[in-house]
């Protein structure tokens, strides 16, 4: 079962991803333009060209799990990307905002208490 928590880390790869690709073809990706471990539990999220398609690439215990959704109506909202940045680490909040097309930019935050790393 696929499951999403604060504890996890996401990435967001910047580039359209051809939705055909599957474990091999997003692992690949993860591997050319990533610098992350791709068996480290992290989740390596992908967008189509007109964004109403996206699917999350993860390792599970004993192999790898893909959440693939596509958008009736709408698409999803890309966060602002620095334009030398192939992809971009988000927050789980910022996942939930992105998979509820709620509009980032729109967003307010207030103070909360953060532990550093």
């Amino acid at each position: 079962m696929l499951s999403f928590s604060s504890k996890q880390r996401y990435f967001l790869y910047r580039g359209a991803t051809d939705m055909r690709k599957s474990f091999d073809g997003l692992s690949g990706l993860v591997h050319a333009h990533f610098d992350h471990a791709l068996l480290s539990g992290d989740i390596f999220i992908f967008l189509n060209r007109r964004r109403d398609r996206i699917k999350l690439l993860m390792w599970d215990v004993s192999g790898f799990a893909i959440y693939y959704k596509r958008l009736e109506r709408g698409t999803f909202e890309l966060p602002q990307f620095s334009t030398d940045q192939s992809s971009l680490e988000l927050s789980w909040s910022e996942l939930v905002l992105l998979l509820e097309g709620i509009e980032m930019g729109s967003i307010k935050r207030r103070k909360r208490y953060r532990k550093r790393a």
